[in-house]
């Protein structure tokens, strides 16, 4: 079983950075993708950015150019830097991992339990 523990959250100003991690307990499967979600109120959660356990990544429109995801194999952690924040940025952020479970033939997902940013002046 895997655990996901997310960091770094908290309040900044307009053009403000913050950079969030997530750290994975357990062994990750050698194909999997560590990713980014962000769930504003009365939103749906929507996909932030994403990588591979190979380095693929994939990027929301509203934050390419202004988000990097990273991650380090080794530490099993997964981070998000946020550069130029903006008001819409503000939402709870949960670490996600995707992968597929063998023993059902299907892909599963686990969840952080979310850090909340707020972006405002």
């Amino acid at each position: 079983q895997v655990q996901l523990v997310e960091s770094g959250g908290g309040l900044v100003q307009p053009g403000g950075s913050l950079r969030l991690s997530c750290a994975a307990s357990g062994s990750l499967f050698s194909f999997n993708a560590l990713g980014w979600y962000r769930q504003a109120p009365k939103n749906e959660r929507e996909l932030v950015a994403t990588i591979t356990s190979f380095g693929g990544t994939n990027y929301a429109d509203s934050v390419k150019g202004r988000f990097t995801i990273s991650r380090d194999n080794a530490k099993n952690t997964v981070y998000l830097q946020m550069n130029s924040l903006k008001p819409e940025d503000t939402a709870v952020y949960y670490c996600n991992y995707h992968f597929f479970q063998r023993i059902s033939s299907s892909w599963t997902d686990y969840w952080g339990q979310g850090t909340q940013v707020i972006v405002s002046s």
